[in-house]
């Protein structure tokens, strides 16, 4: 599959600096350029082009578009990268009789002859605790919950997190990684090779009939963190690609109402009004519901919360 001149500038047109923010770096401006809190040696220019000031990495891991970027960063090739800044752009490619609303099933088709290995256990979880708990704001029982179902655990190579997406017989069909700390500027986010990219970690809650989508896991413990009394399933599409909800509507017949709970910037603000009318269009209730300003996620508005939360703790202690 070839991608056309103007699909090829419009995923270079995408905000590095976003990008590098979603893969879950703090991106920090001194200057006239932008280097990353995890990674000093790392500037990017024009919010388009990077290079690294290192001579430890190999010829073309030390520079380039935002392409290189989830090539070196993220472990994409570079049609899964072009894809992926599509998706990011909230672009919808037009493909013959049909819309392609998911990017996502176009590198399904490559990865499938792969194994889909789960990452062996680590035998502990102490740097995934330590992760969601304290550095993303995760209550402990969200996050007892979650390991206790065997979908959460932390990976016994570079104590990655990895998120198990299962059907609805519990089989692993979909995992992806989170690193809990950089290591030597790879790996940091990335889905395991062989997986099925229209299924998503999810929580599905008998009787409900809602569910509630977020773009990312941890916006997913996030929200339930936030607002634990709200009984509702949740499914986390991993982007804006909405495959793993179309798969869970499948399996879950009776849900009726759609909350797509994306992170408030223009991709996610554009794909949530579209699968809005995508979805209300198949017979769904369906509603919007955005962190509030400044907060660009539900993960950012939850840290921030507790950090205010913890601030009113101090200042009673202090009367």
């Amino acid at each position: 599959m070839r991608f056309t001149a103007d699909e090829l500038a419009l995923a270079k047109q995408v905000d590095l600096c976003r990008v590098a923010e979603h893969l879950g770096y703090t991106v920090k401006r001194i200057g006239n350029y932008h280097t990353l809190k995890e990674m000093d040696s790392i500037r990017i220019y024009g919010r388009s082009h990077w290079c690294r000031f290192s001579r430890r990495y190999d010829k073309g891991e030390n520079g380039g578009s935002q392409i290189d970027f989830l090539r070196v960063f993220a472990g994409m090739d570079v049609k899964e990268a072009v894809f992926w800044l599509l998706d990011f752009a909230g672009y919808r490619r037009e493909e013959s009789v049909r819309n392609i609303q998911n990017l996502a099933p176009a590198r399904e088709k490559e990865e499938k002859k792969k194994p889909f290995v789960l990452p062996e256990f680590a035998g502990s979880n102490v740097y995934l605790y330590r992760y969601l708990e304290h550095e993303r704001g995760i209550a402990r029982p969200v996050i007892d919950f979650f390991v206790k179902k065997g979908i959460l655990y932390e990976a016994k190579n570079y104590h990655n997190i990895v998120f198990v997406g299962t059907d609805a017989e519990g089989v692993p069909r979909f995992a992806s990684m989170r690193g809990v700390f950089d290591k030597d500027g790879k790996g940091f986010k990335c889905d395991v090779a062989g997986n099925d990219k229209r299924y998503g970690f999810h929580l599905y809650c008998r009787g409900s009939g809602e569910v509630i989508v977020f773009e990312a896991a941890i916006d997913l413990m996030s929200h339930i963190t936030m607002f634990p009394k709200h009984r509702a399933s949740m499914v986390a599409l991993g982007m804006l690609a909405d495959a793993p909800l179309e798969t869970f509507l499948a399996e879950h017949p009776e849900t009726e109402k759609i909350s797509f709970c994306l992170d408030n910037d223009g991709p996610g603000r554009k794909a949530a009004e579209s699968l809005k009318e995508k979805y209300q269009g198949k017979g769904y209730e369906t509603e919007i519901f955005l962190p509030p300003e400044p907060y660009k996620d539900f993960n950012q508005w939850n840290v921030e919360l507790k950090k205010a939360q913890e601030q009113e703790k101090i200042r009673e202690m202090a009367r």
